[in-house]
């Protein structure tokens, strides 16, 4: 499959070029495109300096605008797959192809790096929301989702089109559990992922608070009304 690696990045400075040699270094059978999402830091300059392949958002559109501004881009030329991807370094590129395999074998739409898919879930407050929304998904679509927050996910060409054709389509557990709605297959594949090492994560206690309110509303209200396509 040819594959592309999304790189959603936002003040990534101190890690885009430790995440992005390894890619080019160790798996350079794979495409990758590094979305500069407004940075406010040097990230563009580091991937100016260092030929990264990448496109460099003027304003800072969020994640979901990011992540469909690199499928966009995967669809104009002609990807299998893509694979979002994070700027952090926290997940591990190793996991890519058995995730592609998984997505063969299975006939899936996307496959999640899953840190629970044969690993028990801790019990702790981090991980409280990570229950919550996957009791939602399943009682809103049937489907148990282990690691519905998982930001390391694969998708097919099919979903591909849907993503960079719809402004609606984020790459979220609300947008996962739409899908699986609307019929999309979804399987997992244990992974593990590691602490960032620099910079500071984007979801603070508020902002968490806030993702997790919007997915609930988004979940259980907003796509009761979508139609299913």
């Amino acid at each position: 499959m040819k594959t592309l690696i999304v790189i959603p990045a936002y003040n990534e400075a101190q890690n885009i070029e430790r995440v992005v040699n390894n890619l080019i270094d160790n798996y350079n059978q794979f495409d990758y495109i590094i979305v500069n999402d407004g940075s406010k830091d040097n990230t563009a300059e580091i991937c100016e300096r260092n030929n990264y392949n990448y496109l460099d958002l003027p304003i800072n559109l969020g994640l979901a605008g990011a992540f469909q501004a690199g499928v966009r881009y995967a669809y104009e030329n002609g990807y299998d797959a893509v694979i979002q991807y994070d700027g952090d370094g926290q997940h591990e590129a190793s996991y890519i192809q058995p995730m592609i395999e998984s997505m063969i074998e299975t006939n899936s739409d996307i496959v999640i790096g899953s840190r629970f898919a044969t690993k028990k879930k801790p019990f702790s407050l981090r991980m409280l929301g990570s229950r919550m929304i996957t009791m939602a998904i399943k009682m809103t679509t049937g489907k148990k989702i282990k690691d519905p927050t998982s930001g390391m996910r694969l998708f097919n060409r099919k979903m591909i089109e849907k993503i960079a054709q719809n402004i609606n389509y984020g790459p979220e557990p609300d947008t996962i559990s739409y899908l699986v709605s609307c019929g999309a297959k979804v399987s997992e594949v244990q992974v593990e992922m590691h602490e960032r090492v620099a910079g500071e994560s984007y979801l603070n206690l508020t902002r968490s608070a806030r993702y997790m309110t919007n997915m609930f509303v988004s979940i259980f209200l907003v796509q009761f009304f979508r139609s299913k396509e």
